[in-house]
């Protein structure tokens, strides 16, 4: 079969190599997934050039969630069999950027027939971290305003979905007048140009002074300093990731004399922190899905060959929602 594979750390432009190599064997407690999309994210690229938090053994193949049938299921799994359709976290090492991917039985997720492999590839990493974001971690409630960073994004993208569903109110900012209309298009009450002015005084002038109940911050940095300025009292500041490439700092005396909570997600501990999170979480998505209130944003669908030019666009930024491959295209 044909996978990507990382021999030397770098660049992914640089560093994959589509190679032939044989088909994995499930172990016990792992499945055998024929991958039909690969959606990528930003941890593909960290992978590839050794600056993720895990860092696999080399080689390895990236690609951190797919979507798929069920080709084999090694001993004790009987969470799914042969033939089903499911959406995965495939194994580090056995990443999704291959025709056939290896994954641990709990990672494994069922799918309707009426969710494309597609859309569906896209689902789990991003919403997921979403859903655990609003609903666990900042008890987000109806009826309150939620700031958006980076909206037209993959992770963006998913949180203003998911907001409106939770019946809040919901901002959000991009960089640029088609990333603006995509924010719109996904339901966004308002959409802020940051490129064009500073998003505090919109935010304030839209809550009438009040600021932000909850603001989902993927950026960090500078971003991070500027939302401190629009959070309401007793507001939540969620701490998603640090696109900006700046940690920042969040000066505790203005916490108290605000009273808002700075709050960290991260919702990959879950399953082993708390085995069943993930599976009550994705029943939930999937009926989010199908009640029309959630539908992943792919804008691209790329064959195989393309992927590493796929995750080049992905580290410009100049992408909107996701870019998903095709192992079999």
């Amino acid at each position: 079969m044909r996978a990507w594979r990382v021999h030397q750390l770098g660049d992914p432009v640089d560093v994959l190599t589509l190679e032939d190599i044989d088909v994995p064997t499930p172990g016990p407690g792992e499945v055998r997934i024929e991958v039909a999309a690969c959606a990528l994210n930003v941890p593909d690229m960290l992978l590839c050039q050794g600056r993720y938090q895990e860092r696999p053994a080399l080689p390895f193949t990236p690609g951190m969630e797919v979507a798929g049938t069920v080709s084999a299921v090694g001993d004790g799994v009987d969470r799914c069999r042969p033939g089903d359709r499911v959406l995965a976290r495939p194994m580090i090492e056995h990443g999704g950027l291959a025709e056939q991917t290896l994954a641990v039985a709990t990672d494994v997720f069922a799918l309707s027939d009426a969710m494309g492999f597609e859309a569906a590839s896209a689902l789990h990493i991003t919403y997921h971290t979403g859903h655990c974001a609003l609903h666990r971690r900042a008890r987000i409630r109806a009826g309150e305003t939620l700031l958006v960073h980076a909206g037209a994004g993959g992770v963006g993208s998913a949180a203003i979905q998911l907001g409106k569903a939770a019946g809040a109110r919901v901002i959000a900012t991009a960089g640029g007048e088609h990333k603006v209309d995509v924010c719109t298009r996904l339901g966004a009450d308002l959409a802020i140009d940051y490129s064009a002015g500073d998003f505090v005084d919109a935010v304030n002038e839209f809550t009438g002074g009040r600021g932000a109940d909850v603001i989902y911050d993927p950026v960090g940095g500078d971003t991070f300093d500027r939302s401190r300025k629009c959070i309401a009292w007793e507001g939540r500041i969620l701490v998603i990731g640090f696109t900006s490439g700046r940690i920042a700092d969040a000066p505790t005396n203005h916490a108290l004399i605000k009273n808002y909570s700075v709050v960290g997600v991260h919702w990959g501990r879950y399953a082993r922190m708390e085995p069943g999170f993930d599976d009550a979480v994705h029943a939930e998505l999937i009926e989010l899905h199908a009640g029309g209130l959630v539908d992943p944003l792919v804008s691209e669908v790329l064959p195989m060959a393309d992927a590493p030019a796929g995750l080049a666009r992905l580290a410009s930024r100049h992408t909107v929602g996701k870019i998903v491959i095709r192992p079999h295209g």
